[in-house]
């Protein structure tokens, strides 16, 4: 699918709250628990509570950038594609990928099937995980980050957002799940 040039809908109230750049905060403690929350998978209608995977296996936590159903970061869109086409890579090595986006659940659903998605989508229109996360914002949406945690539901690993290094590939990722022996 290619980036489309396509703007309607792109300025909204999630891009009006969004637009001033507030930088990513590099402060959620490695080793501990990272902050539970509970979101809609736009795929299956479930409701997703992060805290339900504790204890059972190890999850990649993706916050990533999509605009609109027609607009995707130019930086995400391809992280997006290859967390996609890797999913597999993932759960057989037992790791669930969670992949949570700021597009309302319309736009996120039209995401999912334009994109073939196979990992669960969480919808956050509202940007509170991505505050959380204090992945930080600019230019409409909130940035995004990758989270490593292990089995036990502890932050192992995070990458945010610089326009110097934008989202950890799927073999860094795979490393981290590798050195803490979960992967």
């Amino acid at each position: 699918m290619a980036i489309s040039t396509d703007f309607r809908g792109l300025f909204n109230e999630r891009f009006a709250r969004n637009f001033l750049p507030i930088p990513a905060y590099d402060k959620l403690l490695i080793n501990f628990l990272t902050p539970d929350f509970q979101l809609q998978d736009v795929k299956n209608g479930k409701v997703v509570k992060l805290s339900e995977y504790r204890n059972k296996q190890p999850v990649l936590l993706a916050l990533t950038r999509i605009f609109t159903e027609k607009q995707y970061c130019p930086f995400c869109f391809p992280h997006i594609k290859a967390l996609n086409e890797n999913y597999e890579e993932f759960t057989n090595r037992g790791i669930e990928v969670l992949m949570v986006t700021s597009t309302d659940e319309r736009q996120s659903q039209i995401v999912v099937k334009d994109l073939g998605l196979k990992m669960p989508l969480l919808s956050d229109p509202s940007c509170r995980i991505f505050r959380t996360y204090q992945t930080g914002q600019a230019l409409g949406a909130p940035l995004p980050g990758q989270f490593v945690l292990d089995k036990e539901g502890k932050l192992r690993y995070r990458h945010l957002f610089s326009f110097i290094d934008h989202n950890a590939s799927v073999e860094k990722l795979l490393e981290q799940f590798d050195n803490i022996g979960n992967g």
